[in-house]
């Protein structure tokens, strides 16, 4: 995750008063997207999960963005 500003190829949403964008090929591959802050005795951070398949050890969500 990173700050930046919208393009025209992007997709922009918002959920719980924050705004997300996100490139509009990779958006549907990747809908539906659920975006999460979790704060717990092993850290905190945001985690993304979707319905796309990935690859390796990785699982369906990214808590390391």
């Amino acid at each position: 995750m990173a700050l930046d500003e919208p393009r025209d190829e992007d997709h922009t949403f918002d959920d719980k008063g924050l705004s997300y964008i996100i490139e509009k090929n990779l958006f549907n591959m990747v809908k539906p997207i659920k975006v999460d802050y979790v704060d717990t005795p092993m850290g905190a951070g945001f985690n993304i999960s979707s319905s796309m398949a990935m690859g390796g050890t990785c699982g369906q969500s990214c808590s390391s963005c």
